[in-house]
């Protein structure tokens, strides 16, 4: 551990691990309040590679970012010759991805409770000209508070008229059909993200699918969107229109986040906290 890290915050036990790095609980020396701590090992990141050029992009981006209350705040970032350690805001009750494989299908109201706080980070995100380009259930986390945190900013990037993004990034249920391209895309891919995280709420499984991840590409690409009215019998006419509206192929045609947010579904009704939900449910076809 970095010596400026351990004079700032007592750190302690691990409590999640990734590809190149593990995540401890950690307090600070002087106010006794508890964070995160993710400990990146930077020998196991080629130097060249896009992943060391993500690990840099990540603190900056949500220092950009932190001050929105529904996106994951970083505190500190210290730096030494092996390890890159960023002192994150501590959330410790569980991600939407477990609390999707852990219970039923959501109440309308439930799954507004994750999309209004959810679009709002992302509309904050895109007002500032970045894109996140990894919405998925796992990077959607709860503090103590049940409060909604966008978190993992490693593939996030800045955009402008002048400037489409490029490249094939995120996760293949939740990518969007111009990402598969890897070329000339902008922020709308998060809008198209997020409606495959909307869908799986009311479903249960994911509106695109298939046994590899070229089958998912090829679905996405057809993006033939369904309703089996088996499974959205009950789900009103207003959340069927927005899906629509934000699984649109068509990227002119797709809302952006400001329009998610006015739109009548997403206004008109109360949502319900979002619960922590356990015990043992049937099981939901969901994929980090």
């Amino acid at each position: 551990m970095s010596e400026a890290l351990n004079r700032d915050y007592r750190v302690c036990e691990e409590i999640g691990r990734g590809r190149f790095g593990v995540v401890f609980k950690c307090f600070s020396s002087i106010s006794g309040k508890p964070f995160a701590v993710k400990s990146i090992d930077k020998r196991l990141i080629a130097d060249d590679s896009v992943d060391r050029q993500c690990l840099y992009n990540e603190s900056k981006v949500m220092f950009l970012l932190s001050h929105n209350p529904n996106v994951l705040r970083v505190f500190d970032v210290y730096e030494d010759e092996n390890f890159l350690h960023i002192v994150l805001e501590l959330c410790t009750s569980s991600d939407l991805f477990q609390r999707l494989t852990s219970r039923p299908v959501f109440s309308e109201p439930e799954a507004i409770a994750v999309m209004r706080p959810l679009m709002e980070a992302i509309a904050h995100c895109h007002r500032l000209g970045i894109a996140h380009r990894d919405i998925k259930p796992d990077n959607i986390l709860y503090n103590d508070r049940n409060e909604l945190k966008l978190a993992d900013f490693g593939s996030a990037e800045i955009f402008n008229d002048e400037q489409p993004m490029n490249g094939v990034v995120g996760t293949p249920y939740y990518v969007a059909p111009e990402v598969i391209a890897g070329r000339n895309y902008d922020e709308k891919v998060d809008i198209w993200s997020a409606g495959v995280v909307l869908y799986i709420m009311l479903a249960g499984f994911p509106p695109f699918y298939g046994d590899s991840a070229s089958e998912i590409f090829e679905a996405v690409l057809r993006a033939n969107l369904r309703f089996p009215t088996r499974t959205f019998s009950s789900v009103s006419p207003a959340a069927k229109d927005l899906l629509r509206k934000m699984l649109c192929k068509d990227v002119t045609r797709r809302y952006s986040a400001d329009q998610v947010l006015r739109h009548p579904w997403m206004t008109s009704s109360v949502g319900e906290t979002m619960p922590v939900a356990v015990g043992e449910t049937r099981p939901v076809a969901v994929l980090s």
